[in-house]
């Protein structure tokens, strides 16, 4: 009787739990006083319920390799200096070569050494007298380095549009790669997309490039632009209009938005919005050295091709602090700190779909969801009633009980609730008796045997139990699959179905057990359970 006791007070307190965490999701139960003393966590509804927005991006990595061997490129010049070994500035060839210069014929055997421990990624392809007693070589990307870099620039460009989105503020985004050099993303609730695509989108790639004090700049807008150098166009807004001027750039890029480990909105002495940043150890000392070594000259700030500003270096800097004015908005500075902080993207991303799903279809796709179960549910209540009795009265309530526990699961693991997710409820509602069949036909088999009422529901329960776990675990293992490599809509049918599964398997096994073993309990003898 103890035993009993103590396991209907635990079936009580799952129950109680249970109700604390669905509560929330009632809109009237929410914004009463009860709501405030209940935890915060409610049901979420996916993009096919809620409405939002669904993308498909395409990631250039095409872009992303030319960019890794120019940095490679401007590694090898770095290092080589340190060794002493002068070459001419590096410059790519194609997407995967690089082609430099060495300067001093006889130092081949130390450049040679520097590549083969260095840059062991790349084969040399052309090593040549260029004359002059100077050496050309053309290094090219092994097969294997461009593939490890496509599998990079697909990680990181997935982590970064991921950290994006968090700061963005979005519940339950769905952010996965596809084939093709694609992810997809899915933001259920949005009610900004624009603003939403615009940060996804966004390269931000940041980049610090001094600008070219002796170039003309109107022969450069004609098209004689100096060599090793670019033009570009400063942007600069006055009274809501965008003004644009051209400005000469020299070409190496001095320091890179990759040394960045915060942005923040700031505002200046009239209340004029801007980002500040902070670089890492590295890229401050990179920026102390050029900023101390090139004072009275003009260092640009280039965002996504665009420069923003290029003040005039009074001093050296230290510290690791730099900004980037440009007549924000407090929303837009907002959005370009939410950007530099996340990271840039280390390849340019393209929207190559996008669709929207209005809140209107979800409703209506919820509405039909619950008739859907309403009908299922009480087609099944019907029939284990007739088919059971009394005992079908009990696996009624426990389909009850079952959705209870999996919207309570859904609230608390904070999963997204999915139109094939309704249909897994819908499903697990016929599943949910499957466990009360094989138990109660087990005892009926039990008792036409010539067993005792109570030994017969005790080896019922028991000999059930091994097949019913068996028969469900093949179940959960396939869901697990489905959650694993499906997309949204198919990992809310596996959520839904794995909660469905455990909780079908707690109120079959457990929760009935006490109502036969209370029924045992006050029986009198002779009697026959109504099953």
């Amino acid at each position: 009787m103890g035993s009993l006791r103590w396991r209907a007070l635990l079936a009580a307190f799952v129950i109680v739990v249970a109700l604390i965490y669905v509560l929330p999701s009632i809109p009237s139960v929410r914004t009463s006083s009860l709501g405030a003393l209940l935890p915060s966590d409610e049901i979420n509804l996916g993009l096919d319920l809620k409405g939002g927005i669904h993308l498909t991006l395409g990631v250039d990595l095409d872009t992303a390799l030319s960019n890794a061997i120019t940095s490679v490129g401007q590694d090898l010049r770095v290092e080589a200096r340190e060794r002493k070994v002068p070459v001419l500035r590096p410059r790519q060839l194609g997407t995967r070569q690089l082609e430099f210069t060495l300067l001093k014929k006889e130092q081949q055997p130390e450049i040679d050494d520097l590549l083969k421990a260095r840059f062991g990624s790349f084969e040399v392809t052309t090593r040549e007298d260029a004359g002059n007693g100077q050496m050309r070589y053309v290094l090219t990307a092994t097969e294997s380095y461009v593939k490890y870099l496509e599998d990079l620039t697909m990680d990181q460009a997935l982590k970064t549009i991921r950290n994006r989105i968090d700061q963005f503020g979005v519940a339950e985004p769905d952010i996965r790669k596809q084939l093709d050099n694609r992810i997809i993303v899915q933001l259920p609730g949005l009610d900004d997309p624009k603003r939403a695509i615009n940060i996804i989108g966004r390269t931000a790639h940041l980049e610090f490039k001094l600008v070219d004090e002796g170039a003309d700049v109107q022969a450069a807008v004609a098209g004689k632009v100096p060599a090793e150098s670019e033009l570009a166009y400063l942007v600069d807004k006055r009274g809501g209009a965008e003004v644009k001027t051209p400005i000469v750039l020299k070409t190496e890029v001095v320091l890179t938005g990759e040394y960045i480990t915060d942005a923040n909105v700031q505002f200046d002495s009239y209340g004029q919005a801007y980002v500040g940043m902070n670089f890492n150890a590295r890229g401050a000392r990179i920026f102390e050295d050029v900023t101390g070594a090139n004072i009275k000259k003009r260092l640009a700030i280039v965002l996504d091709g665009t420069v923003h500003s290029a003040p005039v270096i009074q001093d050296r800097i230290g510290g690791g602090r730099a900004s980037i004015t440009g007549q924000f908005t407090t929303e837009e500075a907002h959005d370009l700190a939410v950007v530099l902080r996340a990271g840039s993207l280390p390849a340019p991303v393209t929207i190559l779909e996008e669709r929207t799903v209005g809140p209107s279809l979800g409703q209506e796709s919820i509405d039909a969801g619950m008739i859907a179960a309403l009908i299922g549910g009480v087609f099944v209540v019907v029939f284990m009633s007739v088919y059971y009795r009394r005992a079908g009265l009990i696996a009624s309530f426990e389909v009850v009980l079952d959705i209870l526990l999996i919207l309570a699961g859904l609230a608390a693991f904070g999963a997204t609730l999915t139109l094939p997710g309704i249909a897994g409820i819908i499903l697990t509602l016929g599943m949910a008796v499957d466990a009360n069949v094989l138990i109660y036909e087990r005892i009926r088999e039990e008792l036409r045997h010539g067993e005792s009422v109570a030994s017969a529901i005790h080896n019922g329960f028991s000999r059930a139990t091994v097949t019913i776990l068996d028969s469900n675990l093949t179940t959960v293992i396939a869901a697990v699959i489905l959650y694993q490599f499906g997309t949204g809509p198919v990992r809310g049918f596996a959520v839904t179905l794995t909660l469905g599964i455990l909780a079908s398997m707690f109120t079959a096994i457990f929760v009935s057990r006490i109502f036969f073993d209370a029924w045992l309990a006050r029986r009198q003898p002779g009697t026959q359970p109504s099953i």
